[in-house]
Order: structure tokens, then C-alpha cells, then sequence
């Protein structure tokens, strides 16, 4: 029995990859000419939806959202979550209307295909530059004065321990929050780690949850009320999780 679930987790693993690979090869003429410039990013937006939709379903999973708010599509948001599977970016894509980019780690840009489009639209940081850091408040910056939201997973990386329920989180996603008086959005996945971690032999197809949070105001706060809302809403999250496993 055993024998038969490696065979099924390896090869669930490598289709993986192939159904990432699928709807950008399908896709590729029309995604070359929207990053070709900035105005072109709402056009790439949709088409990432639609493929992140397309590897959720082609690897057998779907999800239900729970929203306790509607997010104006006219609005720029820093919308964080926790962060234990690859397809928490999926999953984002999927459930997330309003146009943003990606705060994520340079070591995604060395996947084939799926690297060339990410390291040209989402903005790459390298945790170990300060410089990087810098680079990342310039870019996030810019992107929101155009309208956008971003993403960010604070938690600052996958960690290596998965029995943690929740890691601690950056300052990042809230400092920007703050300078640039932008609501925060908390969203959940308690079900992703189950249904896909970063462990390869793991994982089965099935129901992903997401739980969309109430909207938390950052107008006429400063960095120094950043500690206080880093800290609300990472326990926003962390109660949703416990309340997930609870319920199951």
C-alpha cells in the first residue's frame, strides 16, 4: 500500500508541473505582449487567474471562500496570508479579483517557464540583501500609485518545521501598509499544507477553504502603531486556523 502512494504522490508531483506548464504554453503570444508594458499588467492579471484556476482543478482540488468583506475593485490593498504550500499563490490568484503582484522570494524566477513571467511581473526580493529590502518598499511603491494591490506572505518564508501552525511574522507587508495608508486584508488557508506541502511524498486532491477577513483601516495610524497591527493580524489568522481545525 505504501508502494502505491509514492507511485501516486511522484507522479501527482511531476503532473503538477506539467498542468503549471499547460496554460502558459496555450497562453504564451497574448502573455508576452501584456508585460510588455506596465498598463499591460491588468490584461496578465486575468490570464493568471484563469491559469491558476486551471492547475487548481487539473491537480483535483477545489476550493470554498468564506468573505466577511467585499474588497472595492477601485481600492489598492496589502493583502497577507499564511504560507505552507506552492499553491498558496494558486489559490490567491483564484480567490482575489483585484489586480496585484507578488512580494516573493528571487529563487522562484529559476523555475523554467512558469520564472520568465514571474521575476517579470511580481516584485523578487532576496532576504539576505538589505539593498533587496530597499528595492522592494521602491517597487511596492510604485505599483500601488498605478492602482494595484500587493501580496505579501509575512511570515517571511515557508518554515522548515511544518508542525508550525503559524510562524511569526515581517514588517514589511505592514510598513508599507502604513506609509502608504493602505487597508489590510487577512486571508486563510487552513487546508493547503494538508493538500499540498513542500514535504514531496504528501498531499492528496480535496476541499481547499479559504477564509477572506474583515478589513483592517490603517488610516491616521503611523509606523509606530506597526508592532499593534502586525500583531492583530496575525492573530486574526491564527484564530481562523484554529477555529478550521476545530471545525473539522
Amino acid at each position: 500500500m505504501k508502494g502505491i502512494k509514492i507511485i501516486f504522490w511522484t507522479l501527482w508531483r511531476v503532473w503538477f508541473y506539467v498542468v503549471m506548464a499547460i496554460p502558459i504554453l496555450v497562453m504564451l503570444p497574448f502573455l508576452i505582449l501584456s508585460i510588455l508594458s506596465e498598463k499591460g499588467y491588468p490584461y496578465f492579471f486575468k490570464m493568471a487567474r484563469i491559469w491558476s484556476k486551471f492547475i487548481l482543478f487539473g491537480m483535483g482540488f477545489h476550493y470554498k471562500i468564506e468573505r466577511e468583506e467585499t474588497l472595492d475593485p477601485n481600492k489598492s490593498y496589502m493583502i497577507v496570508a499564511n504560507h505552507t504550500s506552492m499553491t498558496d499563490i494558486m489559490l490567491m490568484l483564484a480567490v482575489i479579483k483585484n489586480p496585484f503582484v507578488f512580494v516573493g522570494k528571487k529563487e522562484l524566477s529559476k523555475i523554467p517557464l512558469f520564472g520568465f513571467f514571474y521575476k517579470r511581473t511580481c516584485i523578487l526580493v532576496d532576504r539576505n540583501s538589505s539593498k533587496s529590502r530597499l528595492e522592494v518598499f521602491n517597487q511596492a511603491q510604485k505599483r500601488i500609485k498605478n492602482g494595484l494591490s500587493v501580496c505579501i506572505f509575512p511570515e517571511g518564508g515557508v518554515p522548515d518545521d511544518e508542525s508550525i501552525v503559524l510562524d511569526s511574522f515581517k514588517d514589511g507587508a505592514f510598513r508599507l501598509a502604513l506609509d502608504h495608508q493602505i487597508p489590510i486584508v487577512p486571508v486563510t488557508f487552513p487546508d493547503n499544507k494538508k493538500r499540498f506541502s513542500f514535504t514531496f511524498f504528501s498531499g492528496s486532491p480535496g476541499l481547499m477553504r479559504v477564509h477572506v477577513g474583515k478589513i483592517i483601516d490603517t488610516k491616521g495610524k503611523t509606523t509606530l502603531d506597526r508592532k499593534n497591527i502586525r500583531e492583530e493580524v496575525r492573530a486574526v489568522i491564527l484564530n481562523k486556523l484554529t477555529d478550521f481545525k476545530i471545525g473539522n
